[in-house]
């Protein structure tokens, strides 16, 4: 069987009457692409009253402008700016946009321009009785011609409708990564503020312990006590002493991470992120819609669904293999045997040409490639549906997270207060000497671990919070660099 068919002629007349027949019988072949749809629930499965079920009309909420934190804003405009994963990102987009370019082209004539100037000798035989002198001699040609693919079948149309499909897709990323980014880079600016937060309460308790070591010697050395008290509170300050080393490191850790994120290496933002701050007030609700906006908020839902678009397309172009491919070509140029005749009126020369070919007689060639299609779009299909339902998962699962570290928080705020009036009572009670310091240093151990758990809890919150805002995707406006593409050009 033959593996492509091809054949052309000259037809100088009825080509206009022939191409308007087959242009109103043309078609695009292969299924048309529609939206897959998906029943989602009226509501959550496991949300409180912090969460609101309202419809989200717009889904560009800057949430970290809303914090009350200058720096915040200021890291996450940096991020989008300059981070590099959004700028690889935005350059994938650009040469899916040039190609889609490019395939809308194929829609169109192509042109060609071409020129020769040759010196050459003609074969006695070729020209026989001639002197060499007169079979010696230029030829002179300059050309303009023109091909155009008449898409009857649909092939080109296909074509474009997919790799518009895949462009759409690229944006879509695009958007996912500022999502994930701006997610990412919040979630750790917070938990640097925890880590800094409970850095302070170790040193906190650090000071008063090292206090109650003052106290207990000075106690000792008037006769009141034991050594082995003293050595217990020293024992109790180098414990406290020793978490603080890790908690330093794992700032200095999570700071750099932040300084890559916003595209800059960590020594330019250790001095900006030296700080303490407070965790920012969180809002007392929570919008997080209804499912069904999932699928029109969360970019990597829409990437999943343009790249179902772009493969439904791919078998139309597959299909139309099975049927002829028609182009028209043309040629108007000139051939003379010296520059000075090239452009006169005998040295003319013109083709206009019906060409016919494809593959559409190895028919079991192309019904495979068109199976091959129909799986890949069936693989896209169920990579669409399984997208959606990670979504959903991903989303309850930010809710109930935020839900339960909320409760946390606020039962280790009361165990925090308690723990301080303790810790305050105790050493009243110790200098009355109403209590030993095993008392002591047991209430201050308490009150050390409670409230670093509160630091840790706050923290937990805080990046509960960025988690919902990354699953709701709050979609807003894309603050990109400039494109990648106009900057290597001008290097």
């Amino acid at each position: 069987m033959f593996k492509s068919f091809h054949c052309s002629f000259i037809c100088l007349r009825g080509v206009p009457v022939f191409l308007s027949a087959l242009l109103l019988s043309a078609c695009a072949v292969g299924p048309d692409y529609q939206v897959p749809v998906m029943q989602l629930e009226s509501a959550y499965a496991r949300q409180d009253s912090m969460v609101s079920t309202v419809e989200v009309p717009e889904a560009d909420a800057q949430f970290w402008r809303d914090w009350g934190d200058p720096l915040l804003v200021s890291i996450v405009d940096a991020t989008l700016r300059a981070n590099h994963d959004i700028r690889i990102a935005l350059s994938r987009y650009e040469q899916s946009r040039a190609l889609t370019h490019q395939a809308g082209l194929d829609r169109y004539p192509t042109l060609d321009v071409s020129g020769d100037v040759s010196d050459r000798r003609v074969s006695a035989s070729q020209a026989f009785g001639l002197s060499r002198a007169h079979r010696d001699g230029e030829l002179h040609t300059a050309n303009l011609s023109v091909i155009w693919e008449l898409d009857f079948f649909g092939r080109v149309r296909r074509s474009v409708e997919s790799q518009r499909a895949d462009t759409e897709a690229h944006a879509a990323d695009l958007a996912g990564v500022q999502v994930a980014v701006v997610a990412e880079v919040t979630d750790a600016y917070f938990r640097l503020l925890g880590l800094q937060r409970r850095l302070q309460v170790a040193r906190d308790n650090e000071s008063n312990q090292a206090d109650t070591l003052r106290l207990i010697t000075a106690l000792f050395q008037e006769g009141r006590g034991t050594s082995f008290d003293t050595e217990r509170v020293r024992t109790q300050l180098a414990f406290t002493r020793s978490r603080i080393p890790p908690l330093e490191a794992e700032a200095a850790v999570t700071a750099n991470r932040i300084a890559v994120l916003t595209g800059r290496e960590p020594a330019a933002v250790v001095t900006m992120l030296d700080r303490s701050a407070a965790l920012p007030v969180y809002p007392a609700q929570i919008n997080a819609g209804v499912p069904s906006e999932l699928l029109r908020r969360r970019p990597d839902i829409a990437a999943a669904e343009r790249r179902l678009a772009a493969a439904t397309a791919r078998i139309g172009v597959a299909t139309a293999d099975l049927f002829p491919r028609f182009t028209l070509g043309g040629l108007v140029g000139t051939q003379a045997l010296g520059f000075n005749t090239l452009f006169q009126r005998d040295s003319e020369t013109r083709v206009v040409s019906l060409g016919v070919g494809g593959s559409f007689l190895d028919v079991g060639r192309v019904r495979s490639r068109i199976a091959a299609a129909n799986s890949a779009a069936a693989e896209s299909l169920a990579a669409y549906e399984q997208t959606v339902l990670i979504a959903m998962e991903e989303t309850e699962d930010a809710l109930v997270r935020l839900s339960h570290a909320q409760a946390e928080k606020a039962i280790l705020e009361q165990a925090a207060e308690a723990s301080r009036s303790a810790a305050l009572t105790a050493r009243q009670q110790f200098e009355g000497g109403m209590v030993g310091v095993l008392e002591v240093l047991d209430v201050e151990r308490s009150r050390l671990d409670v409230e670093n758990l509160l630091a840790q809890s706050a923290t937990q919150q805080a990046t509960a919070l960025v988690a919902v805002y990354k699953t709701l995707a709050g979609g807003w406006p894309q603050l990109i660099p400039e494109p990648q593409g106009d900057a290597m050009a001008q290097r």
